[in-house]
């Protein structure tokens, strides 16, 4: 397991560690609650009364509700010191987690830019080659015709958010199957997966600049109010409106192609992106874990194989209704005034 991993995975038991605090500090409270609510009847008790031994009693249970609400008090402020202290871990994680992200970015950039220079290097030893010996002129040019055959490489950026307050979802189940399936296809070298996981706001157009990527897919909740759930930092949920998430891919549409919103009840938004994308898809209402998963990486592996974006989705819905899955009516598809879903091939062979 890679360092940020571990990180990652830390941060989560951490979070829930934090949940339960809180869930255990709300009991105590609602116990101070009931404690108050019994010194308050106790009184009533003994205004109303002129039994000295009544009021005696209720005196002595005053004397213990008001012991208990110290001893309430006590584990109250026991707990929000707890999670003080679990709240300073979980930032402590976070920046590990930011810190190894920028090595893994730096480490990228440097990679790619010595990839660059290689290639560069490697270009122009072909031109000099070419200029001393006429006789290789023809075979190169052969050569260089074959690697314009090469499909263009474009990215998938996969996009999860799995709020701890929220029904959990196995969106590394998806994420591993549309991997394995991109690596199964015939173009897999032209096809590259990217992932950002935990998915806060500040992330979102920080990811669309780091990868640039031709298709933006987000997995995790949607809400029937025309939201996406993200992450808070606390691990919580956080609601994302439609106007936000499309002024979001207006402002980075230049290079995104496909916008995939594997969210519950999604439609809208994929309709209302699709003014700037050529092809959006979205749920129109909420769809299970095992049918995104199958129709995701299907949809991935036909891309993969040079279809067209029309026909990836067809496929995909075959998949479902083969599988026996009948939501395949859920995924809804909409393509950008004036192209066709048939004729979008976002990798060419």
């Amino acid at each position: 397991m890679v360092l940020i991993d571990s990180y990652r995975n830390s941060k989560i038991a951490k979070q829930k560690e934090l949940a339960k605090l809180t869930s255990d500090k709300a009991k105590e409270f609602v116990k101070l609650s009931d404690l108050n609510k019994k010194i308050n009847s106790a009184s009533d008790i003994m205004k109303r009364t002129k039994s000295i031994s009544t009021i005696n009693s209720k005196l002595r249970d005053v004397e213990r509700y008001n012991k208990d609400i110290a001893d309430t008090n006590k584990k109250i402020a026991d707990f929000e010191s707890k999670i003080v202290r679990k709240e300073k871990e979980i930032f402590d994680y976070q920046t590990k987690i930011d810190k190894e992200q920028n090595n893994i970015d730096k480490k990228r950039k440097s990679e790619s830019e010595k990839l660059i220079k290689e290639q560069e290097r490697s270009l122009r030893n072909i031109n000099t080659t070419l200029n001393y010996h006429d006789r290789l002129h023809e075979s190169t040019i052969n050569e260089i015709k074959e690697l314009k055959n090469i499909p263009e490489k474009i990215t998938v950026l996969f996009l999860a958010s799995n709020p701890i307050d929220q029904v959990q979802l196995r969106l590394d189940e998806e994420a591993r199957s549309i991997s394995d399936m991109i690596r199964k296809a015939k173009h897999r070298e032209s096809v590259k997966l990217e992932s950002c996981w935990a998915l806060q706001p500040m992330d979102l157009l920080q990811a669309l600049n780091d990868y640039n990527p031709a298709i933006v897919h987000f997995s995790g909740h949607g809400s029937d109010e025309d939201e996406i759930v993200f992450q808070a930092q606390d691990g919580t949920a956080k609601l994302v409106s439609k106007e936000a998430i499309v002024q979001t891919m207006m402002a980075s549409s230049e290079n995104i192609r496909l916008v995939f919103f594997n969210t519950c009840y999604s439609r809208n938004q994929a309709e209302a992106v699709s003014h700037f994308a050529d092809a959006t898809i979205g749920m129109n209402t909420s769809i299970g874990d095992e049918a995104a998963r199958i129709f995701s990486s299907q949809f991935y592996s036909s891309i993969g194989f040079g279809h067209s974006v029309g026909k990836a989705f067809q496929q995909a819905k075959a998949l479902l209704m083969m599988e026996g899955i009948n939501e395949e009516n859920t995924p809804q598809l909409f393509i950008k005034d004036g192209l066709n879903a048939d004729e979008i091939i976002l990798v060419q062979p």
